[in-house]
């Protein structure tokens, strides 16, 4: 696999390692009830939010398994908007995109632009063939981002998973870099 060169520049974003003065904000967001809605555990304490923020600036992207988390921040002003995720799967050629971003940041278009640079990533510079997004059928906000990426719903999942005291369907989008490609077009 080849190296991933940072930080990536979007028209409008910088997609950067994390770096310890993000803790604060990180925390501010991953504290959250409504963050936490979507993503597995509870709202994250101080203490969990620097162990992610540690683990997240210190990735190795050398083999299936491994992910990279990538800070978000505004070409204009400095600041932690959220994050982007692009794990390798198990697989020829196989990724999963994901990201979760602060109460300010949603809604503006951020998420969509930085996982499109992440699918870009996956695909010309990591040479993946298909990158997929799995989330909650409730996350109608990152279904409607899946779809704006052009990715397709493939699945539906019943009550796949039970967090949160609660059974959760599962929806799975993904693009193939052919698709993602002509799309670009």
């Amino acid at each position: 696999m080849p190296e991933i060169t940072l930080p990536i520049r979007t028209e409008r974003l910088i997609l950067r390692r994390f770096e310890g003065a993000d803790l604060d904000a990180f925390h501010a967001y991953h504290s959250l009830p409504e963050t936490a809605r979507f993503l597995p555990g509870e709202a994250k304490s101080y203490t969990k939010c620097m162990e992610s923020v540690g683990k997240y600036a210190n990735f190795v992207f050398e083999k299936e398994g491994d992910w990279i988390c990538l800070a978000l921040e505004a070409v204009d002003g400095p600041g932690l908007l959220g994050e982007v995720v692009l794990k390798w799967l198990p697989g020829s050629g196989q990724g999963e995109v994901g990201w979760s971003l602060a109460p300010a940041a949603r809604g503006k278009g951020y998420g969509a632009e930085a996982a499109d640079a992440v699918l870009k990533l996956g695909f010309e510079e990591l040479g993946m063939h298909r990158i997929e997004g799995k989330l909650d059928a409730l996350n109608t906000a990152s279904a409607a981002l899946c779809e704006r990426l052009g990715m397709r719903l493939e699945a539906r999942l019943v009550d796949k998973w039970h967090y949160k005291g609660q059974w959760a369907t599962e929806l799975m989008y993904a693009i193939l870099e052919d698709e993602w490609r002509a799309r670009r077009r």
